[in-house]
């Protein structure tokens, strides 16, 4: 991506505070179990902060319900939502926060740091901006984008070592579609 497209994709995003339409997003994981097969799951409930600047850099963040863990197994969310996994009652939310403005391009990458309960980590999402589309009947603009990126359950306290049960690695996969300031 040279300079100049990348300059241009970020002045196509209006000035302001962008709304997260979260019925056309997601936050979902995978992680290995027994090292044979994923576990596909996801997280129902999510903010995002996404700020655009008279420059077109966003500063950007979000926040993870944890409690809204789901799996479609009820007596595995259960589990993964008690104290030797999430411990959701002392940890109720994963957040995520750019530690610089980034510039948005066809792919970009944004380094910030995750924080869940007291331990708070680097972690980096690989973007890539699916561009903006009129939708409805009032002409509302959306803004789309697909991130990717990997974190490490026991870095954060989760689950313990596991060996050979789960995998450190928790591959997280974003889907974020935003609305543009009025």
């Amino acid at each position: 991506m040279t300079t100049s497209e990348s300059t241009t994709a970020g002045q196509l995003l209006k000035t302001g505070s962008w709304a997260l339409d979260a019925s056309h997003s997601s936050v979902a994981f995978t992680v290995r179990h027994l090292g044979i097969s994923k576990v596909r799951g996801g997280f129902t409930r999510f903010e995002t902060d996404f700020v655009v600047d008279e420059s077109g850099a966003v500063s950007l963040g979000a926040t993870i319900h944890l409690d809204s863990f789901d799996t479609g197994n009820p007596d595995r969310d259960a589990h993964v939502r008690a104290a030797d996994f999430l411990d959701v009652a002392n940890r109720p939310t994963l957040t995520f926060r750019a530690t610089h403005p980034v510039v948005v391009a066809e792919t970009f990458e944004v380094r910030g740091e995750a924080t869940l309960g007291a331990v708070t980590k680097p972690v980096t999402l690989d973007v890539e901006w699916g561009g903006l589309q009129e939708f409805g009947p009032s002409g509302d603009r959306h803004a789309g984008f697909s991130a990717t990126g990997t974190i490490k359950r026991t870095d954060f306290g989760v689950g313990g070592l596991l060996p050979g049960m789960l995998s450190d690695a928790v591959k997280i996969e974003l889907e974020i579609q935003l609305v543009e300031p009025k």
